[in-house]
């Protein structure tokens, strides 16, 4: 359920950045400003995502006069955000025949074309774009993207190479970033012109400009989802930092973007980290009742006497009391309540972190039943040792790339 609101989210963005109108240049913003009512109405229903009633609309405003070069623009939109291409791409020709030079039927119709996965083709458009409002930070991002994939796509085709080095990426991206490069000068405050930077990049090898992107486009916007799912990764991911404070980043992370998969699934990697770390803590408890009884006497360390008398029995026990204490209990209470509850959660869904609990406690009751049953022969306590040991060691490696 996560996954498709998420989704449906991601859809809604993207039909969002479809029918901007800001940023439009001079010419552009005074044809908007004088749009017949019935194209401002369509309009208006277009920014409620009601594509159907805008489009019955703009029907009836193209049947009274097809020379409506601002209807055609508009319908072009509600056909591209319904996923009807090929009309949106029928309506900027249209749009076009009345104008060549119209910038709004330009940009529908560049759009239109990478929709349809045209982006080999679409460089002449936004060139055309581009002369047409040599401002429009838009124009320049999407035809540095395009230049950039043209580039790849060529390269790859030449060469043959199935996979392209960082390197082959960097040495074919000049074009492409400096036009990134101009488009980010002209819409500093432009996210989707720091998202077509931030892939070039990216995929170049330049982490550090990939990283002061992704800070620029949170500083835009906040609760920008790759961006956050990035940057979270990148702290959660630095040396030092543990399992507890990446859960609580990742934590952060979903309080911004309560919808984000990415960080609901590292949220649950970060926790699953601090289940397996109380299995470590077993198995110290059965290490230390282990050597309270010394199960594996040598010349140099013989045997105690059994029983093992009532008073160090207790001992060991507080002394397993103090290691959950201060290694997992007031762990636990310093965690944020969002990654506590997630904690609780996981142990629920996830099968390997139930195994993990159940290996713990599997490991403890081992450990309490060496220490703590006042034992006359090591046979027992040495075969509870190994019962309590073995099977969190055969599987304390092989599950630490698991999510639980």
């Amino acid at each position: 359920m996560v996954r498709h609101r998420a989704q449906r989210r991601h859809v809604r963005q993207r039909r969002r950045h479809v029918r901007r109108l800001d940023h439009l240049p001079e010419e552009e913003a005074e044809a908007v400003s004088t749009l017949h009512p019935t194209v401002e109405q369509a309009q208006a229903l277009l920014e409620l995502e009601r594509y159907d009633q805008a489009g019955a609309l703009l029907g009836r405003r193209l049947a009274e006069d097809p020379g409506d070069i601002r209807a055609w623009v508009s319908i072009g939109y509600c056909h591209l955000n319904t996923e009807r291409v090929e009309q949106a791409k029928e309506a900027a020709a249209e749009a076009l025949k009345l104008d060549p030079e119209d910038y709004g039927a330009l940009r529908l119709s560049a759009q239109a074309m990478v929709r349809d996965n045209g982006w080999l083709h679409v460089q002449p458009v936004l060139r055309e774009l581009i002369r047409v409002a040599p401002q429009d930070p838009f124009a320049y991002a999407m035809l540095a993207d395009a230049v950039w994939r043209a580039a790849l796509v060529q390269y790859a085709k030449e060469s043959g190479a199935r996979q392209l080095s960082t390197q082959d990426v960097d040495r074919l991206s000049g074009e492409a970033a400096e036009l990134a490069m101009e488009a980010l000068r002209l819409g500093p405050e432009n996210v989707y012109v720091h998202e077509i930077a931030h892939r070039i990049a990216s995929m170049a090898g330049n982490g550090t400009v990939a990283n002061q992107l992704d800070e620029a486009i949170l500083r835009i916007d906040p609760t920008h989802a790759e961006a956050l799912a990035r940057q979270t990764k990148r702290a959660a991911e630095a040396p030092g930092v543990g399992a507890g404070q990446a859960a609580d980043l990742y934590a952060d992370a979903l309080a911004a973007d309560p919808g984000s998969p990415v960080m609901r699934q590292q949220l649950d990697h970060a926790t699953y980290r601090l289940l397996r770390g109380t299995r470590w803590l077993a198995v110290i408890c059965v290490v230390a009742a282990g050597a309270m009884v010394n199960l594996f006497p040598s010349a140099e360390e013989p045997a105690p006497e059994l029983p093992i008398p009532v008073g160090q029995r207790l001992w060991v026990l507080v002394v397993m009391a103090a290691i959950w204490a201060f290694g997992a209990v007031r762990r636990y209470r310093r965690l944020r309540a969002g990654v506590q509850l997630n904690a609780r959660s996981l142990i629920r869904r996830g099968r390997w972190a139930r195994v993990v609990v159940a290996q713990a406690a599997w490991a403890m009751l081992c450990a309490l039943l060496i220490a703590e049953i006042p034992w006359t022969e090591r046979s027992v306590p040495q075969l509870i040792f190994w019962a309590g040991l073995a099977p969190t060691a055969a599987t304390i490696w092989f599950d630490r790339k698991k999510t639980g």
